[in-house]
């Protein structure tokens, strides 16, 4: 495999829609009166877990491309604190964010200046923190939420997939 096809497979990761489905696809059709509803068995209302997605994405993306980015607490800094988001427009504006940096991901995945497997230029990064590896990360941890996402839309009688 050369390394255009290894970066062409990353992107397909992050974008979903192999083995698992897409951002677009879990978040299409979500009624925002249900945002902030944690369902039964569920530990996280969908409002949550996205805006954790979107945290959490970010601060991968920030410390694979910024070496002076600080991270925030973890585990406290990356869900909201409310269960609901404050209105349509804070979660129209995570929605946007999270678009925003996953294509950011993926413009340093594909871009060939950029050694895959070269640490990381972040002073907290060990051997195996690389571009490779924090890709991953993201794709692994969004894949991973969006099936929970799923699992609460489920428990909420609002999943109608196609």
């Amino acid at each position: 495999m050369n390394d255009a096809s290894l970066r062409k497979h990353i992107v397909n990761l992050l974008r979903g829609g192999g083995a698992h489905l897409s951002f677009e696809q879990a978040i299409a059709d979500l009624p925002l009166p249900i945002l902030g509803e944690t369902p039964l068995g569920a530990a996280h209302s969908a409002w949550q877990v996205v805006e954790h997605m979107r945290i959490a994405q970010w601060d991968i993306l920030e410390f694979s491309r910024d070496p002076k980015h600080v991270s925030p607490e973890f585990p406290d800094a990356y869900w909201p604190r409310t269960e609901a988001p404050p209105d349509a427009a804070a979660w129209e504006r995570s929605l946007a964010l999270f678009r925003a940096d996953l294509a950011a991901m993926e413009r340093l995945v594909t871009d060939p200046k950029k050694d895959l497997l070269a640490q990381v230029a972040h002073p907290e990064a060990k051997a195996e923190h690389t571009l490779l590896r924090e890709a991953l990360l993201v794709a692994d941890h969004n894949a991973y939420h969006l099936g929970e996402l799923v699992l609460i839309r489920r428990l909420l009688r609002s999943w109608n997939p196609e």
